[in-house]
């Protein structure tokens, strides 16, 4: 079974409302909770294959599809078992989707994927970023085939 988590750091020069449209714009199905560490604050909240529908959308309408196989790729662990990406924060006000190449000044949106197993990752990587040949999908899997 897939875990999904998704963080954003919430700066006090920020508003939390806007940070957690900006989460929930990429991620609408996680509820976020507010959790307190200094004078920084964290929205973080879990969820499962599901919670990465609009992110899968999103990936197609911007025509990014090898960009953010690429990303899911460099932050894969060994067994092939975990990934990690970030996505801006600023962007993702508006509903867009962008993956800086370093965490930035403000803080960025954290996803971390686990799964049971390298099979279940790798058929998630298939569904959410497949293979494209000359930018376009060599095929399109449903979600649950993941």
């Amino acid at each position: 079974m897939l875990k999904v988590t998704v963080s954003a750091d919430v700066n006090p020069t920020e508003n939390e409302d806007k940070v957690r449209d900006a989460v929930s714009n990429i991620f609408p199905n996680i509820d976020l909770e507010i959790e307190k560490f200094g004078k920084v604050q964290r929205l973080t909240g879990e969820g499962n294959i599901s919670s990465l529908e609009t992110l899968h959308y999103l990936i197609r309408e911007e025509e990014i599809i090898d960009t953010s196989r690429t990303r899911l790729n460099v932050g894969m662990d060994e067994e092939g078992k975990f990934t990690y990406f970030i996505i801006s924060k600023q962007v993702a006000t508006v509903g867009r989707l962008n993956y800086p190449a370093q965490d930035e000044p403000l803080g960025s949106i954290k996803v971390f994927i686990d799964a049971d197993s390298a099979d279940e990752m790798e058929r998630l990587l298939d569904w959410l970023t497949p293979p494209t040949e000359d930018g376009v999908s060599e095929f399109e899997m449903e979600m649950s085939e993941v």
